[in-house]
């Protein structure tokens, strides 16, 4: 016990007399805003309990539960000694730990662990509703000489199971106890599930995860998806014990004692000293930006421009959040739509690897809930969880998905607002919540013929919605022509599996370092001259499109965020703070590849940004006005239109009888007319 009393004592003497810079007395000040705003928690830094004592620090790792009862009792005493009255509005006060110094991995929790205290980092990916634990209950003793009531247990705290005493404390004698639940005293009680954070599941294996207890003011303090730091104390499960009977395998759960939210994204890439000045050094370069690009997948062949998207998908933008609260994203999307045997799959997946926070996935195996998040109900105790998706788990990283075109339609919907408003919202089960999704997504899919077909245009070669195809700034289109270059490819392929390297490529470490430590301190502003170039190019273009009456949109203000967007990243590729004039060029010239390849209205041979943005070209658009007229126009004198009818009409117009007929079989798909009878048609 002469320990025991020894660190109440010390623990007062560290409270009272601690000052991290002379004359600041660091918790005397916490102790006095706890009186102020009735807080219950104090909180310790356990680097200044080791400086100030080795004995009391070591005491609180090996036994913290009754270390910890011990300074939370002696810390009320020193509030009551300040305040009187602090006592009767608040019962409780907490020590909590933070900074401890063995931060264990999840999947290296042992034995030797249960009942100290241990820190442990990962994603909160499950979390229940806020509920209440007794952790002290009044009974009534049912006796027709005592029937009184009593508080039990009489020290200390009751446990997960209700244990009801032997004999009454007042009277002695044995007999019935009821609860008497309004004299009960509770606290607030959470369940959370942490998880391994994907970057470090081994190949192969599945991420670990451990159950873990928030109480009184720690509940909801984070949010499924937040990467967070738990210091508390592993125990084994007490329901385990009861409900296994005389079974020896248990489970343990953590109680969790300080809880670190990780606000600051990348803090998972370790940079030295040493590595900051290779980065440096490699920034001076003046052909960074291609020796970036030549260092993604440089084992694949050619396919400049679709590193190049990469490249700036990996860097990303600068987030905004303007004075009314509306946030601006800074992250690149990318599409990537190709025949097959084209390498999207090898290029994503490089992508993944190479970024400092990931998560990989598959259209074919992703549901919506899987992408977004869940409300799951847990077998033992039909408690309803808020589970997080992949895009949530992505949070401030990049989300890869291969085979979007393979997702289920329903599915797909699902990340739309995860694009554009990076949050997840989600209700179920009364569960209403947002969670944040600020990731940047890479995906790549087939075309939906098996191969691209180029004499349509790209609403009908791929099976995406426009609503999904407007939202990436950059789409790219991998086209496998034979042609010249196939004997360089062989060559470079050839070569490769021959174990040669690719010249000046960097690292896949160090590129992952370089990426990390632009991401986080390198937040670049346009130039006055770069702004003017942007602003030139976005109105010269919207001019072409109002000069010629009946011309089709070029471009729309959501491609000017996206050229800023590309403005910055290439700066960021530089670790310029400033994006200079070259930056904005190349995103121009970037964006005009884009638009040249892929937003092309296929019969015209124009720009025109519609087929993305509506999935069908103005020129479509027109010629299917135009029919509607026609088999407007034909029905009212028939009872409808016929086929032949319709083509001849339409033939006068200027519109060819090839593109009347899937202009009309087209038109009923969508229900703007129906069938009356076989080939005769009516508008709806």
């Amino acid at each position: 016990m002469e320990t025991q009393v020894d660190i109440g004592d010390v623990f007062e003497e560290f409270l009272k007399n601690f000052q991290d810079i002379p004359g600041n007395f660091k918790y005397m000040n916490q102790i006095n805003e706890i009186i102020a705003y009735r807080k219950k928690s104090i909180i310790v830094d356990f680097n200044d309990l080791f400086s100030f004592n080795e004995k009391i620090a070591n005491e609180i790792i090996l036994n913290p539960l009754q270390s910890l009862t011990l300074l939370e009792d002696r810390m009320i005493k020193i509030i009551e000694e300040l305040d009187n009255s602090y006592p009767l509005e608040v019962e409780k006060v907490h020590v909590r730990i933070i900074n401890l110094p063995r931060v264990i991995e999840l999947r290296k929790i042992r034995s030797s662990d249960v009942n100290k205290i241990i820190s442990v980092e990962g994603i909160l990916t499950k979390q229940t509703p806020v509920k209440e634990r007794a952790y002290r209950v009044t009974f009534k003793h049912v006796h027709p000489d005592c029937n009184q009531e009593f508080i039990w247990p009489e020290e200390g705290e009751m446990n997960d199971i209700i244990t009801t005493p032997s004999v009454c404390p007042r009277c002695g004698k044995i007999g019935q106890f009821e609860i008497v639940p309004e004299k009960t005293k509770l606290i607030d009680w959470q369940k959370v599930i942490l998880q391994e954070r994907p970057e470090e599941v081994p190949p192969g294996q599945l991420p670990r995860q451990i159950e873990a207890i928030l109480e009184d003011d720690l509940v909801d303090s984070a949010r499924p998806g937040d990467r967070v730091k738990l210091t508390g104390i592993l125990m084994i499960k007490q329901d385990s014990i009861v409900k296994r009977g005389s079974r020896t395998v248990f489970d343990v759960y953590m109680k969790v004692i300080s809880i670190e939210v990780s606000e600051k994204v990348l803090d998972e890439v370790e940079i030295t000293d040493e590595d900051k000045k290779k980065i440096q050094e490699l920034a001076k370069d003046p052909w960074i930006k291609e020796r970036i690009m030549s260092s993604i997948a440089p084992s694949i062949y050619d396919h400049w421009e679709i590193k190049e998207a990469i490249g700036l998908a990996l860097f990303g933008g600068v987030q905004r959040t303007m004075q009314d609260g509306t946030r601006i994203r800074g992250d690149i999307h990318v599409l990537i739509i190709g025949d097959p045997g084209t390498a999207k799959s090898q290029l994503l997946q490089f992508a993944a690897r190479v970024a400092p926070r990931s998560v990989y996935t598959t259209g074919k195996g992703a549901t919506a809930a899987g992408l977004t998040a869940a409300v799951v109900r847990e077998k033992n105790t039909g408690d309803y969880y808020l589970e997080a998706g992949a895009l949530v788990l992505a949070d401030g990283g990049i989300a890869v998905i291969d085979e979007i075109d393979k997702m289920k339609d329903e599915d797909r919907v699902a990340i739309h607002e995860a694009m554009e408003q990076q949050t997840v919202s989600i209700a179920k089960a009364g569960i209403v919540a947002k969670l944040n999704a600020r990731a940047t997504i890479i995906a790549a899919g087939n075309p939906k013929f098996g191969r691209y077909i180029q004499e349509r245009g790209i609403a009908e070669n791929i099976d995406l919605p426009p609503t999904i195809l407007s939202r990436f700034d950059l789409i790219f289109i991998l086209v496998d022509k034979p042609g010249s270059e196939d004997q360089l490819l062989a060559n470079h392929i050839l070569d490769m599996h021959g174990g040669k390297s690719v010249k000046n490529s960097i690292d896949v470490d160090l590129l992952k370092k370089y990426i990390a430590f632009s991401r986080k301190y390198v937040n670049p502003q346009l130039s006055d001259e770069a702004k003017k170039l942007l602003a030139d190019f976005y109105v010269e273009m919207r001019k072409k499109s109002s000069d010629t009456p009946d011309s089709p949109i070029l471009i729309t203000p959501r491609q000017l965020e996206a050229l800023i967007r590309l403005t910055e990243a290439y700066a960021r590729m530089g670790l310029r703070e400033v994006a200079t004039r070259d930056d904005a060029e190349r995103a121009i010239n970037i964006m005009r590849i884009f638009l040249e390849k892929v937003g092309l209205d296929v019969e015209s041979g124009s720009i025109d940004i519609d087929t993305i943005m509506l999935g069908k070209p103005k020129s479509a658009r027109e010629k299917m006005v135009k029919i509607l007229e026609i088999i407007d126009t034909l029905a009212q004198n028939e009872e409808c239109a016929k086929i032949k009818e319709i083509s001849k009409e339409a033939e006068r117009e200027g519109i060819e009888k090839q593109s009347t007929e899937k202009i009309v079989s087209d038109m009923k798909k969508s229900g703007l007319i129906y069938e009356v009878k076989t080939e005769c048609f009516k508008k709806v």
